[in-house]
Parts: structure tokens; sequence; C-alpha cells
């Protein structure tokens, strides 16, 4: 693959998985807003550092929104990794092997 093929597919990569995440994220909100709605019959805090919002609905709504859009973005990226590598034959250089293989982490510095 030629250097300008190579930073098209990078530019092609980054705008696709930058728009599968922000539209995992606003598909999120919404799903979690209107649970927050059914299980506490209220609004979710617009902003859980306000005083006047109960520290529990803070924390709550803190914990559950950053752990499930961080959730539905982790899978939107998966998903758009695998659809670019069924498009390409290869995933894109940006999502190289993370290397999870223990026997070849670096020894610990104690």
């Amino acid at each position: 693959m030629s250097k300008g093929s190579k930073q098209q597919s990078s530019k092609v990569w980054s705008a696709g998985s930058a728009v599968a995440a922000i539209a995992a994220a606003a598909v999120a909100k919404k799903a979690l807003t209107t649970s927050w709605r059914a299980a506490t019959g209220k609004n979710p805090p617009a902003n859980p550092a306000d005083p006047d919002v109960e520290l529990w609905e803070a924390v709550a709504w803190a914990a559950a929104s950053g752990t499930i859009i961080a959730l539905a973005r982790m899978l939107a990226a998966r998903k758009a990794a695998e659809y670019y590598a069924r498009s390409t034959g290869h995933l894109p250089a940006e999502l190289g092997k993370d290397s999870q293989d223990a026997s070849k982490a670096p020894a610990p510095t104690h």
C-alpha cells in the first residue's frame, strides 16, 4: 500500500470511528436518560456537581452515565474496526496488537 493510500485509509478510519463513537454515545445517553426517568420518576441531574443535587443521585448518575457511555463508545469502535478490517483486509494501523500477552510484559521494577 502506498503512503498516500495509507494516509487516506487512516483518515477514513479516524472519521468512521469518530462518527460511530459519537452516535453510540448519543444513543446510550438517550437510553440511560429514559431508564433513569423510569427508575426514579425524575430527570437525571443536569449538573451532578450542583450542591442542590443529592449526593447519591450525583454519584449514581456519574457512575452510570460514565460506564454506559464508555462501553457504548468502545463497542462502536470495535464494530467500526471489524467493518474496516472486512473492507480492507487489515486493521487500521492505529489498532496494532495491544501486547496483552503476560509472558511478554516487562518485569516489575520493585
